[in-house]
């Protein structure tokens, strides 16, 4: 016959007196909204004992993948994308070379600055 560990034939491996309450559908939960764009409300639940702070103010909408907030009558705005940049439109929006040798002399003397503090 074998035999393995010290749980009593039919009982539930780490469930007690306490704890149990305190997680899981025994746990005292509190309902909070959300609203997208389009109206659409989603319920999450949050421990009772969950301080303001921790609980989000914007979360994705499940049904629509917009962000939600807790406000109905004032919901957040879609985040507008920018237009995909072709290399080209990268290449025009470089720095000169007169700009890029002054942001470099710029940040050498910060360094050399910097390393006369320190030393």
């Amino acid at each position: 016959m074998a035999s393995g560990g010290s749980a009593i034939r039919g009982s539930r491996v780490g469930a007690g007196p306490m704890g149990e309450q305190d997680r899981g559908y025994h746990a005292d939960r509190i309902a909070v909204s959300y609203w997208d764009e389009l109206g659409n409300e989603t319920v999450r639940y949050f421990a009772a004992n969950l301080p303001d702070e921790e609980i989000p103010d914007v979360i994705d909408s499940p049904s629509t993948g917009l962000p939600a907030g807790r406000d109905k009558d004032n919901p957040p705005s879609v985040a507008k994308l920018e237009p995909y940049k072709t290399h080209l439109a990268y290449v025009k929006e470089r720095r000169t070379e007169a700009e890029a040798e002054q942001l470099l002399e710029e940040a050498l003397t910060q360094l050399r600055e910097r390393r006369g503090t320190a030393s």
